[in-house]
């Protein structure tokens, strides 16, 4: 079988996905950040496509998939990813989440328990506290800030999307990041994750802080947690190879500990 792409109808708008690595592999979700696409997880690729079957997924809005007339939301996000499965015929799965993508993953390993395989999240919140200090950061962005900070992600955005408007983008998703009831952010539902789960976050981070990382990995009981040093919000950019080996090296401790389990 050869590697895969193309769209998906869903809730109205069409969802862009793309299936790569190892199409005999066990299937391995990509879910990228907000106002990003597949593409940015590109650079961690390689540490896992010889041995897993990639799901890569444009969020509704992004990259290459439709907005459509839906509110953005966390679990609409999820919602879109559930259908993308469903067409795939994915069954057990896991998940390597980028900051959006990690919130989304938490939803899907909290809500279908027996179908997450194994969980890894970077720079990823669970919660947005009243007097959480990213919150006057998320409020004031600006259409013009982020196209000044991240340029060629946007000028990718402009050319690939079948009908760019970043201005409406950027409103939708700054109402996701702020969204505090239940179709936003995962809060104590963490606390149903059973599956073995990486909490990874850059050590600058200035998002997803040492003491919410600490505090996530309270919650979600036998969690591990990975602070990844001379970064902030994006490692997997910064610093690839330390999270791509950290990645593969999560995802085969797992499998050989199913393994053992299974044998004794």
């Amino acid at each position: 079988m050869k590697n895969r792409n193309g769209y998906i109808d869903v809730n109205g708008s069409k969802i862009y996905f793309e299936v790569s690595g190892n199409l005999n592999g066990e299937p391995l979700l990509m879910l990228h950040g907000g106002l990003g696409s597949l593409n940015e997880l590109s650079s961690i690729h390689q540490y896992v496509a010889t041995e897993y079957q990639l799901i890569s997924v444009d969020f509704r809005g992004h990259g290459k998939s439709f907005l459509g007339n839906s509110p953005l939301s966390y679990m609409q996000y999820q919602e879109d990813i559930q259908y993308v499965l469903s067409y795939l015929n994915i069954d057990k799965y896991s998940i390597f989440g980028f900051s959006d993508g990690g919130i989304v993953g938490y939803r899907l390993a909290a809500q279908e328990s027996e179908r997450v395989s194994c969980l890894v999240t970077l720079g990823s919140q669970w919660r947005l506290e009243a007097n959480d200090p990213s919150k006057e950061l998320l409020s004031g962005l600006t259409p013009d800030f982020w196209a000044a900070r991240f340029a060629d992600d946007v000028a990718f955005y402009k050319s690939s999307n079948p009908e760019p408007n970043f201005p409406k983008l950027v409103d939708a998703v700054k109402a996701v990041w702020l969204d505090t009831t239940e179709s936003g952010y995962p809060y104590d539902m963490v606390e149903k994750i059973c599956c073995p789960t990486l909490i990874m976050r850059g050590d600058n981070d200035f998002l997803f802080s040492l003491d919410e990382a600490v505090a996530l990995k309270l919650k979600i009981a036998g969690s591990s947690l990975a602070n990844i040093p001379l970064t902030a919000h994006s490692s997997h950019q910064e610093s690839p190879k330390l999270v791509g080996e950290m990645l593969k090296q999560f995802l085969s401790h797992t499998k050989i500990n199913k393994q053992f389990k299974s044998d004794s």
